[in-house]
């Protein structure tokens, strides 16, 4: 009996630490922020790896990425939007690209810009729909866009597997009343649309996205704000573009100080610059919290994986190694 019981314990134990390992394996991200696909598709580009045309997700997967990130806009269709009467990153747009990537086994990543344009700590213009709203109507404004977003998505079987609510946040969003020189009221804003997202899903990850990925000072004093007024959130997300942001050793020493200061989770949610290195760092920090990497814009800006005319280059081989190395399967 008490030899059976001890089998019993050393099975159970085994079972509990593989479904652990393959939990960790499975949380790790390997992320690419592919928004531009629908234009490029649109230009006529066909994607290919070592020769064979494929759906450009399709070659991401297996490379070894298994999240895509989507920007969506308020309205990219408007004359000074994003993509003015074309509406590229809209809803629609974001939810043909959605089904394709839950088609493909993938999860993904829903990045609110509550602009009709790029936002970014340069810009943060307010939607052409909002611009005479008082305050407070400008709350309940964006609060009313993210929910029929995301009841939109959900309806469609294409819901995100995480959200930010905002792109690169740290200078605010939706200026000027959500210009971080007026935080009090930049946090009424990030409340409504966490409370947004909440409204739609009690359990989906939000994440709050600064561009300080090199510089812990401003980090620190940007998310301990966040805390300090009770803003609901569950990742941390960083860009690293080194030009901004420092070198490798500042985005080590920042991301290993964010990891044994707060309860968040972690995420290098854009870079280009850099690729073993910056997920190296990223998957190396002795820290759990620490889930992952979203390359920005692979297929055509800045360091891409892929030439002008669609065929992958030897940068793509990067990936197969970084999966391999940090446990996540290659399909």
């Amino acid at each position: 009996m008490k030899r059976s019981a001890l089998l019993f314990f050393f099975f159970f134990l085994f079972t509990l630490l593989t479904v652990n390992a393959q939990k960790i394996n499975s949380e790790n991200i390997l992320g690419a922020d592919i928004s531009f696909l629908p234009q490029l598709e649109a230009k006529g580009i066909v994607f290919s790896d070592q020769g064979v045309a494929k759906d450009a997700i399709l070659i991401l997967k297996e490379k070894g990425f298994n999240y895509i990130r989507l920007r969506i806009f308020v309205n990219p269709a408007a004359d000074s939007g994003y993509s003015p009467k074309k509406g590229f990153c809209d809803l629609t747009h974001t939810i043909a690209m959605a089904k394709r990537i839950k088609a493909a086994g993938m999860k993904f990543l829903l990045d609110f810009h509550y602009s009709d344009n790029w936002a970014d700590p340069g810009h943060q213009i307010k939607p052409s729909a909002w611009e005479n709203l008082k305050f407070p109507e400008l709350k309940q404004a964006l609060k009313k866009h993210t929910v029929e977003v995301l009841t939109a998505l959900k309806k469609q079987d294409c819901f995100p597997d995480m959200i930010q609510v905002g792109n690169e946040i740290n200078h605010g969003i939706v200026w000027p009343e959500g210009n971080n020189a007026n935080m009090d009221q930049l946090i009424d804003l990030l409340k409504e649309a966490v409370a947004g997202v909440r409204k739609v899903s009690k359990s989906v990850p939000i994440m709050m996205h600064i561009a300080c990925g090199g510089q812990n000072e401003e980090s620190v004093k940007f998310i301990d704000q966040l805390i300090a007024k009770h803003v609901s959130f569950d990742i941390i997300g960083q860009s690293y573009y080194p030009q901004w942001h420092g070198t490798l050793v500042d985005l080590k020493n920042n991301l290993t100080d964010l990891a044994k200061r707060y309860h968040q989770e972690i995420i290098v949610v854009e870079y280009t610059a850099f690729k073993k290195e910056v997920n190296d760092l990223a998957f190396g920090i002795a820290n759990k919290k620490m889930r992952g990497t979203f390359i920005w814009e692979p297929l055509n800006t800045w360091e891409k994986i892929f030439e002008k005319d669609g065929k992958s280059n030897d940068l793509i081989n990067v990936y197969p190694e970084i999966s391999k190395k940090w446990g996540i399967p290659l399909h």
